[in-house]
This record gives C-alpha cells, structure tokens and sequence, in this order.
C-alpha cells in the first residue's frame, strides 16, 4: 500500500496515516506512507515514526496546498520514492468561522484554495498513479458540507463543493478502475476543535445532542478512510459517509411532540 496522506501531521490525518500502515501491513502488504503537512513539525515527525516502528516506510512531505504548485509536487515526490500510488487521502483543510457577510474576498479565497482546489490538483496529479495501479481516493469533507452551518464561513461551500467534485471524479474514473469515496466527519476532537472541547459545558451540552452521546475521536474517522481506500470497499465508489455518532440523521428527533391523527 503506497498511500499520500495530506493533512497527515495531526488529527484525522495523522491516525489515518497510521491506520492505512497497520492494515496494509497487516494483509502482508508493504506499507509506504507518505505523511504530508504544512510545515516539518514534531508531530509529523511522530507520525512519521510511529509508521516506522510499525515496520512501515514513511516520509515527511511538506507545503502549502493554496499553492497551485504545490498539489503536484507533493505527488510527484510521493510516487518517485515508493514507484508509484495507491492511495490518495485528500485531507487537509482550513476553517476560520465567521458570518458569510462578514467574510473578505481574501478569506473566502484562501478557503477554496485550499479545502477544494487543493483537493482537485491533487486527485489530478494522482490520477495516472491510481490508474496503473487500480487504485483508489479518500476525500475528507465534512458534516457541514450535508448541511448548511450557520457562522462557518466559506468551510461549509468549500465541503458541499469538496463533496460534489469527489463524487464526479468517482463517475470518471470508474471506467478506469479507480474507486472514489468522501467521509464526512460530524464533531470530532481534533486540533482544530480541541479549544473548544476544553470547555465541560460546551463538550457535555454536544454529547447530549449525539446519539452515541459522545465526541468522535480521530481514529473513528481514520477507520473509515481505511476502508474506503482498502481492498474491502473495491466495489465502493461514489459514496460520501457521514461518521458523527448518528447526529445528522437525528434532526427530526429534536422537534417536540409527535403528529398523531387520533
């Protein structure tokens, strides 16, 4: 399993990075994971040594994915090193909550550079590995691209779009073999949301409102990933997985009272 993992540094895409290795090496396969961030950071290099301990191989990859060179190079250095992809998680993302009237041009661009442009040039340049080896692409959306959140800013856009664009690339390269898959997170602890799950009334008030009346955690999302670019999902394409504890499918049970014709 020859995997690029973007936004592999921290939170969902570090325990994704991990879990592809474990499973792949697990099947008997060899696992080459390439671990790609921002910026070289300690918890890259953890991951990337966590991989490793494991008997994997990994490299730290690193750059802004709101530079348009930046997608390409990224793959190119990943199939250079392992002969090749099989996997591409696109990952990485950026939110910064804020009413859309509130919003500058400038922010609402940054977002879609990253979130979903970045996305795009990656599964662009990844395409002819994924081809040659029949492979298959992991694109993280999100919850708040099923339904609109009030105060996210572009983020829910960037998503819903994220989602769409996924699913398209699902229909085009279905003649070619390669399978396409979106997971959405609902609430999740992570880096990005940890100052906010720090607060017991915010965490314990979020809980009560999930159906499994907890907050997901990093792997529940990386086991989804998982799947969905391993061997087990090899007649899975198109699909977008929401992993939130049962919330989204819950909206209705929150109106009080029940219609009744007696």
């Amino acid at each position: 399993m020859r995997a690029l993992v973007s936004g592999g540094s921290s939170g969902i895409g570090a325990a994704a990075s991990v879990r592809i290795a474990e499973a792949a090496l697990a099947r008997g396969e060899r696992a080459m994971i390439a671990v790609c961030g921002y910026e070289a950071n300690d918890r890259q290099r953890d991951v990337v040594e966590q991989i490793q301990s494991l008997g994997g191989t990994a490299i730290a990859l690193t750059g802004d994915l709101g530079d348009p060179t930046v997608p390409g190079r990224l793959v190119a250095e990943a199939a250079d090193s392992f002969g090749g992809l099989d996997a591409l998680v696109a990952n990485a993302g950026v939110a910064s909550p804020a009413p859309l009237k509130d919003v500058t041009l400038d922010e609402w661009d940054e977002m879609f550079a990253v979130n979903l442009r970045g996305a795009w040039l990656l599964g662009k340049a990844s395409y002819d590995h994924l081809k040659a080896s029949g492979g298959a692409a992991c694109f993280t959306s999100s919850m708040s691209g099923q339904l609109p959140h009030a105060g996210s800013g572009p983020y829910s856009p960037t998503k819903a779009a994220l989602t769409i664009m996924a699913q398209t690339f699902a229909l085009e390269w279905a003649p070619d073999g390669i399978n396409v898959n979106v997971v959405s997170p609902g609430m999740t602890r992570t880096a990005m949301t940890e100052k906010m799950y720090l607060d017991p009334e915010v965490k314990a008030a979020r809980e009560e409102i999930i159906p499994l009346h907890r907050i997901g955690e990093p792997i529940d999302i990386a086991n989804v990933i998982e799947f969905l670019v391993s061997p087990l999902a090899g007649y899975v394409t198109g699909q977008d997985i929401c992993v939130d504890g049962g919330f989204s499918k819950s909206i209705l049970s929150h109106i009080p009272g029940r219609p009744s014709s007696k």
